[in-house]
């Protein structure tokens, strides 16, 4: 049984094949300005799924995911881009952020049990990388260089543009937000920068046959992705939200390279809502996993909370959701700590199915709960076996901790005060405990700790 992928280019369900003896994943990685919030780490997620159903099937995997620590989505090359505006609100050097959020990165990936990729290419150290490309790219004819010192890329000389997303050239209107208008150095107002101009700017250029500049935006992605992957990607993964322009643009650099199709597959992750709204610095509804932990949650209620929908269903996160997942974690962490062991492979059939049927993991999700209420004697193993994919640490147990004195000594107190109708009081020692990290919880038998 071999995992097939939904690939956005071809509308289609794909059987996922290996290239050069190994599955080749490339996905696009955070821009390392500020935290991941968790719809980027949906994202990230989602490759870690594909790596760990790939690796299941006794595939080798080569993941990398690249570290965006210059360039940025606008194409206006008058405005700072996102590295430079937050070292001037932090007051430190651009690199300085680059290396602090990405740090801040791995430590939530680790959080999140996503597996770390092969290589994490960082833009900043692959310049020369992408000045081979654009020089290759003029030299075909596939870009030129504008009046004003830019390197665009010619979009008319790439005829299958838009078959990612649908979009076509001559329906593209001038003044997308992504690009220019079709005012000044450019040929077509859908053209691209693939190597920018300083200008007055003076931090993070470098030096080029073009000038002193930066690179573009989408430039990175191609030259990273051809060098370490040897020209072809297997399995091309990102958010829905970079099909156009990222993808589009990628592709039409990396094949006007190769000149064939140098991804396979291309897979896109659906937006993350959170309480029904859109997740946006300016509306204030942005979630960290830092705020999940804050809160008490183990961090891996996330990572369920996120594999009980599809990766290509946009999807409505709930505090609600997130308090179910941990109790759901606690619950199974408990049952397999207690069920027998024969330490033998149990393969359940329903579970690799849906696994394979890209990534359906609430498919795979039933199935456990199914099998968690039968009289199977196997149960144990069944869910080891879904864990490897759905990266739960199932094995962990429960953690047990002993009440301190004062901890029981307030407990007794709270009951004390509820029974006496105290509700200020109450309120107050249930403060205190939660404070030395005891959760309570109030029912119609009395209160119960955990």
């Amino acid at each position: 049984m071999s995992l097939h992928l939904y690939d956005t280019q071809g509308r289609d369900l794909k059987e996922v094949k290996s290239t050069h003896g190994a599955t080749s994943i490339y996905c696009c990685g955070p821009t390392v300005y500020r935290d991941a919030h968790v719809g980027n780490l949906r994202t990230f997620l989602l490759s870690d799924l594909i790596s760990r159903t790939l690796a299941l099937a006794g595939t080798t995997v080569v993941l990398v995911q690249n570290i965006t620590d210059v360039g940025h989505m606008s194409e206006d090359i008058q405005e700072d881009d996102k590295m430079l505006a937050q070292a001037k609100v932090e007051k430190i050097d651009p690199f300085e952020i680059a290396r602090k959020y990405e740090e801040r990165f791995h430590i939530d990936l680790a959080r999140l049990n996503v597996e770390k990729a092969t290589a994490y290419p960082r833009a900043s150290e692959s310049i020369e990388l992408m000045q081979k490309l654009i020089a290759a790219l003029i030299e075909k004819g596939s870009a030129y260089v504008g009046d004003d010192g830019t390197v665009y890329f010619d979009a008319k000389s790439f005829p299958s543009y838009g078959a990612i997303s649908g979009n076509r050239l001559e329906s593209l209107l001038p003044g997308h937000k992504h690009e220019h208008n079709d005012e000044g150095p450019k040929r077509f107002h859908a053209d691209w920068a693939l190597w920018k101009s300083a200008g007055e700017r003076t931090q993070m250029v470098w030096p080029s046959p073009w000038g002193v500049g930066f690179p573009g935006w989408h430039i990175e992605c191609s030259a990273m992705s051809m060098d370490l992957l040897h020209n072809h990607v297997d399995v091309h993964v990102g958010g829905i939200d970079l099909r156009f322009p990222h993808h589009e643009n990628e592709r039409a650099q990396s094949n006007s390279i190769t000149e064939t199709e140098t991804v396979d597959i291309w897979v896109h992750g659906e937006h993350l809502l959170f309480e029904g709204r859109k997740m946006s610095k300016s509306s204030g509804n942005v979630v960290l996993l830092q705020d999940v932990i804050d809160r008490g949650f183990d961090p891996l209620a996330l990572r369920l909370s996120l594999l009980e929908n599809r990766y290509r269903s946009q999807m409505d996160l709930t505090w609600a959701a997130i308090a179910a997942a941990d109790e759901t974690i606690k619950r199974w962490r408990g049952k397999i700590a207690g069920w027998s062991s024969s330490n033998d492979l149990v393969v359940d059939a329903e579970i690799e199915s849906a696994f394979n049927a890209d990534i359906d993991t609430p498919k795979a999700i039933i199935r456990l709960r199914a099998i968690e209420k039968s009289d199977l004697t196997d149960k144990r193993e069944r869910f080891l076996y879904a864990d490897q994919v759905l990266g739960l640490n199932l094995a962990a147990g429960i953690e047990k901790k002993t009440l301190t004195e004062d901890m029981q000594r307030l407990l007794t107190d709270r009951a004390l005060a509820r029974a006496e109708k105290r509700w200020a009081d109450s309120d107050r020692l249930r403060l205190e405990l939660e404070t030395l990290g005891l959760t309570i919880k109030d029912s119609a038998e009395g209160q119960v700790w955990s």
